[in-house]
């Protein structure tokens, strides 16, 4: 009977194996499909069960997609990266940074050396000169300063002509207001940036060096940091990798801890899934690709469970912790039709395999 009971749960686990393997196939299935539609190339990492389980690289680049790479490329004078993605490749990120950002944020929280309700103007008088130091620091996590900030492009170009974290505070300062701070949802670089000038000041340090103190080396990040401009962009100018990434996702699947060591308390953790972007909340900029989520602190609130933070090049990270699960998509093309769909397919065929 032992021996028939034994047999039984084998044929149970091949079963289950298989099934897990059928779905991988769909995955792989997936990614070869709209690899050409997210700029010919990507990879996907899935961390479950204590360990990364998955992960596959695609590089179906059209010629034209080489082309304009390496056009891109010479105008930045530089090589053209062609190859194909590997779990070191090390890449813009985008929004994807938001996360790692408000997670630093955080660390200043848990330590008492912040609190989500102590108001910008107490560190940055600039702004309270110009009416707007009643903006908390949880406004700022969660894009609802009400600040109207300039568009992405004019954003972008302005600060790459700042020489100082100061100069870039001041020019947030003159933005008008476009309604009351904690009432309007505008998803922008602006409350990030007052974030990491606050901690800069707090810390003692630049925003580069307490990400890399705080962040990067508990969770064994060796190649990621927020690029070589003068003044980092907290909300989009971050670089990093699949596997550098996939540590920082493991960690808030984890409630905070990562190898045995606590990075964030788990009421940090707690406070970045609440959705804060309800009914009585006006909604002033949404990125099309985030269709209908929710916002907390550096995360959209994908599902009830599920938190996520794309980036403006496609990269996809999310956590699905009723599943148990983390997983991050890396890619690069701008064109964002048909993103958060994709967004959905995936997830659904993830959440398949980890059934």
């Amino acid at each position: 009977m032992k021996k028939f009971i034994t047999i039984i749960l084998l044929l149970c686990a091949g079963y289950d194996g298989a099934n897990a393997q059928q779905n991988f196939k769909r995955v792989d299935a997936w990614l070869d499909q709209n690899a050409p539609e997210m700029g010919g190339r990507a990879i996907l990492m899935i961390y479950h069960n204590g360990k990364v389980t998955y992960t596959h690289s695609v590089n179906k680049m059209s010629m034209r997609q080489k082309m304009a790479g390496k056009f891109m490329a010479k105008k930045q004078g530089q090589t053209a990266d062609l190859v194909d993605y590997i779990p070191s490749s090390r890449q813009a990120i985008a929004s994807c940074s938001k996360w790692l950002s408000a997670a630093l944020v955080m660390t200043f929280v848990d330590e008492g050396k912040l609190n989500l309700s102590d108001t910008v103007g107490k560190f940055l008088p600039v702004l309270a000169k110009i009416g707007k130091g009643k903006i908390t620091i949880s406004h700022c996590l969660s894009h609802l300063t009400a600040i109207k900030a300039a568009s992405l492009k004019d954003d972008l170009a302005e600060m790459r002509s700042i020489s100082s974290m100061d100069e870039a505070i001041q020019n947030i300062a003159r933005l008008p207001m476009e309604g009351e701070p904690g009432k309007v949802f505008h998803y922008s670089n602006v409350g990030l940036q007052i974030a990491g000038a606050i901690i800069e000041k707090l810390g003692g340090k630049s925003f580069q060096a307490l990400f890399a103190e705080r962040i990067a080396k508990p969770l064994d990040m060796k190649n990621t940091d927020y690029g070589t401009g003068k003044v980092p962009l907290p909300a989009g100018s971050g670089i990093s990798t699949p596997e550098d990434y996939i540590n920082f996702l493991v960690m808030i699947l984890n409630k905070g801890t990562f190898n045995g060591k606590r990075i964030l308390s788990e009421a940090s953790i707690a406070q970045m899934q609440v959705n804060r972007v309800t009914p009585d909340v006006k909604v002033a900029y949404s990125p099309t690709e985030a269709g209908g989520f929710g916002y907390g602190y550096g995360e959209w609130t994908m599902d009830k469970g599920v938190v996520t933070s794309p980036g403006l090049f496609g990269s996809f990270p999310w956590v699905n912790f009723h599943k148990g699960y983390a997983a991050f998509l890396m890619t690069f093309y701008i064109k964002n039709e048909g993103r958060n769909r994709r967004y959905k397919e995936l997830k659904t065929l993830i959440d398949d395999v980890t059934d």
